[in-house]
């Protein structure tokens, strides 16, 4: 079978990847540091250890398994840290995507799947996004994400490195067979930050902002279940071997959901109280962040058949009842 070398494939979005790769008869293998994933969630192919930054070890790896193609997901994501400490995320983000995007072409891997995000576009008020929405980024996450979608387009020009940018809105959810889900060190995203205050095992889920302006008072955004968001991966692979050209998918359901209604989905879904406090708003935050965009679905064929609250929110809690890593 094919390889694809999946950085970050030890990580949430990656490990899901990896699994939806090997059902469609490629062999993942996993590029990791392990700074924020997990050796346990590696199930589905070859692991290799190993920092972008370090172009020798890619340079190995890549002479070790030859991928036809790369999935890049391997990323500092935390929008406060981003704020707090925005010169670790343009090294670890930019830095590292540049020195991997060197490799591969080095090594003559020109077919290329960008884990990209909704946070490119920044706040555009009652606008529902699409590709061509402007991308002006509130924080250094989606900054660093945006100049790697640069370098991807020029190298394209330089070596003919062909890809396929994925912007994400929120992913949520769990492999439903429960071999892998959502864990993070620390966890900051709502779900199953939300999960851990019902059980009690961390306090009251805090609401950050209740004043924005929305029917509730509290941001929006619009959440994509993470299987079918890889679902879209293995088609944007596909539509690189077939030669289709570089493209931007946004990747969302066109539905947006509050805070505030997110806690009640999980309150209906696990038949239990959400423990909540409020807070200020977090610098960074956009106010709506909504997919307007058909094009993943008219060009690439995708349907996100996974992506309702109810289903998203009881998978995340079946993983956080039952699955877990260790190490």
């Amino acid at each position: 079978m094919p390889h694809v070398l999946v950085t970050g494939g030890a990580g949430y979005i990656g490990s899901h990847a990896c699994k939806a790769l090997k059902a469609a008869g490629y062999t993942p293998v996993t590029l990791d540091n392990l700074c924020t994933g997990w050796k346990d969630a590696v199930k589905f192919g070859p692991f290799e250890q190993g920092d972008l930054t370090d172009r020798a070890r890619l340079d190995a790896v890549f002479a070790k398994w030859q991928p036809v193609a790369v999935m890049h997901f391997a990323a500092l994501s935390q929008v406060g840290e981003a704020m707090a400490k925005p010169g670790m995320y343009w090294r670890n983000n930019v830095e590292g995507s540049l020195t991997l995007i060197e490799a591969a072409v080095a090594a003559g891997c020109l077919n290329f799947v960008f884990s990209s995000t909704c946070a490119t576009y920044g706040e555009h008020d009652n606008v529902v996004l699409d590709e061509n929405t402007p991308q002006e980024p509130l924080n250094a996450y989606g900054a660093s994400k945006r100049a790697v979608e640069n370098i991807l387009r020029d190298f394209e020009a330089a070596y003919g490195l062909r890809h396929v940018i994925f912007r994400y809105f929120n992913v949520a959810g769990a492999d439903p067979d429960g071999e892998v889900g959502e864990h993070h060190r620390p966890e900051t995203h709502l779900i199953p930050v939300m999960l851990e205050a019902i059980d009690g095992t961390r306090p009251a889920l805090t609401i950050h902002g209740t004043d924005y302006d929305t029917p509730d008072g509290t941001c929006i955004r619009d959440y994509v279940h993470v299987c079918d968001l890889v679902d879209a991966h293995v088609l944007g692979l596909k539509w690189l071997h077939d030669d289709k050209g570089s493209h931007v998918f946004n990747l969302g359901t066109g539905s947006g959901f509050s805070v505030r209604e997110v806690i009640d989905s999980a309150g209906s879904v696990t038949n239990l109280e959400v423990p909540c406090s409020e807070g200020p708003r977090r610098a960074g935050d956009a106010t709506k962040l909504v997919s307007g965009s058909t094009r993943a679905g008219e060009e690439l064929g995708w349907q996100p058949h996974r992506s309702t609250m109810p289903q998203m929110i009881a998978d995340a809690w079946r993983w956080h009842r039952n699955g877990h890593y260790d190490g």
